[in-house]
């Protein structure tokens, strides 16, 4: 018998799961955890888009150069 293929979740989908889950089930270490995961997440993005806003500075420099 085959088994089921694996449903492949969209880009972004578990951060819509995350911002929608009920909060009320959690105690008060656990939120701060989350808090925790959180913040070091946004810092993960923002070093991210650093790196893509450096390398497109880097392109525009490079090919307005060229004009």
């Amino acid at each position: 018998m085959e088994e089921p293929a694996d449903v492949r979740i969209g880009r972004g989908q578990r951060l819509l799961e995350a911002v929608r889950e009920d909060l009320e089930l959690y105690g008060a270490a656990e939120l701060e955890e989350r808090i925790e995961v959180l913040q070091s997440e946004i810092a993960r993005v923002r070093a991210q888009l650093e790196k893509k806003r450096a390398g497109r500075a880097a392109a525009d420099a490079l090919f307005s150069s060229r004009n």
